[in-house]
């Protein structure tokens, strides 16, 4: 992949803004594939459709474009809350590119994707509804919490200025589609806190204990569930039997 951007397309432009949308719209439309199918040619929308910006001629995953400067950070800033979570309960909604540039040399730092099958409330930060005296008086944005969402769920084609593979991409997005399977939002919530869970003990092999010492976190997440521990089992055989875990035997379980 080529990491610069093709600044002479933005010379006509005096907006900031402006030229950081042409420059990074060009560049994915030049240098990104389908993460879904490997299609090497994803293409722009002509006109402003609501929920994405590109789309796959192939398979018909569509994406909406996210740009940040200088460092990926810990949240992306989206449009309107109420839009946000009504789209989550919709078959339309897209999938995240976010894309981090450095505006020194106008280059791609970083670039992933997020799935949309990572897309729950839980991950939609509500932020302060505008005060009376701006243009547009009690709007209530939203942020995009990227630190809620599993490292699986962040698929990247560049990290820190390296490009990555083009199969263990495709191979990474393949790992989870298994969550779109399931429809309930709640439940699809429990599968990636365990998944965030087994990420964050950072080891291949993990035992039952292990995951038991997210006990409390999780009763504060889940204050409805009176059997925590049990849930959690459950959820470890679901993402066993879906091929993301492996069990090894005797509660000892294995990441892939």
């Amino acid at each position: 992949m080529n990491l610069s951007f093709e600044t002479k397309l933005a010379d006509k432009y005096t907006s900031s803004s402006q030229k950081i949308r042409v420059l990074t719209e060009d560049w994915v439309d030049r240098q990104v594939y389908c993460p879904n199918c490997g299609y090497l040619d994803i293409d722009k929308y002509k006109n402003n459709k609501p929920v994405a910006d590109f789309f796959c001629s192939n398979c018909r995953e569509d994406y909406e474009l996210k740009s940040k400067k200088d460092s990926v950070g810990t949240k992306i800033v989206d449009g309107a809350y109420k839009t946000m979570i009504e789209r989550l309960q919709s078959t339309n909604n897209p999938n995240f590119f976010l894309l981090n540039y450095d505006l020194r040399d106008f280059s791609v730092l970083n670039f992933f994707v997020i799935p949309k099958h990572f897309f729950v409330p839980d991950i939609i930060e509500k932020r302060k509804a505008l005060s009376q005296t701006a243009r547009r008086a009690g709007w209530i944005g939203c942020n995009i919490l990227l630190k809620s969402i599993p490292e699986s769920g962040k698929i990247f084609y560049i990290k820190n200025g390296k490009t990555e593979e083009k199969d263990r991409v495709l191979k990474s997005w393949q790992k989870t589609l298994f969550l779109r399977e399931e429809k309930e939002i709640a439940t699809k919530g429990w599968l990636l806190d365990i998944m965030r869970c087994v990420e964050s003990l950072g080891k291949k092999e993990f035992v039952l204990d292990d995951i038991y010492t997210f006990e409390k976190e999780l009763s504060k997440l889940h204050p409805e569930n009176k059997h925590i521990k049990d849930k959690m089992r459950q959820q470890l055989q679901i993402l066993r039997d879906k091929g993301y875990l492996e069990f090894v035997g005797r509660g000892v379980y294995r990441t892939k």
